[in-house]
């Protein structure tokens, strides 16, 4: 995941969150190139920074952080999304700008809350229909993909 001194950093960091039932971690710009398994125990969180890592991929038991409203997993090396995405159903801003995406999971029509999306500066070449679902959402940012068309 890190060096000593940085994964020491991010384990403290989780565990200060843990015993303070925060609703708000901040663990961007840590090189991250793994989440700990730590983090699932944080089901209070409505707000989740990890921004400015280096993910290539994220846990299935992401899952259980179901209270979140807000993700941002911008600037990172992410290639693909978990299905488990859709129990996040509470999310209203989710943010995977500048990844390395060539898809988005149809489960993301769970996301009944989403107000805002941004996918820009990924590597889609098509959006799942199921997107069509998603009647909260105001704000989607597709700039800057291999998208040749959108579905009506």
């Amino acid at each position: 995941m890190l060096g000593n001194e940085g994964d020491r950093e991010v384990q403290e960091r989780i565990e200060q969150a843990r015993r303070e039932a925060a609703r708000t971690l901040d663990l961007s710009y840590m090189e991250l190139t793994e989440l700990p398994e730590a983090i699932a125990s944080l089901t209070q969180l409505q707000e989740l920074n990890l921004s400015n890592n280096q993910l290539r991929s994220l846990p299935e038991s992401l899952a259980s952080l179901t209270q979140l409203q807000q993700l941002n997993l911008s600037n990172n090396q992410l290639r693909s999304l978990p299905e488990s995405i859709a129990s996040l159903t509470q999310l209203q801003r989710l943010d995977l700008s500048n990844n390395q995406l060539t898809e988005v999971p149809e489960s993301i029509a769970s996301l009944t809350q989403l107000r805002q999306l941004y996918l820009y500066n990924n590597q889609l070449t098509e959006v799942p229909e199921a997107m069509a679902s998603l009647t909260q959402l105001r704000q989607l940012d597709l700039y800057n993909n291999q998208l040749t068309e959108l579905s009506s």
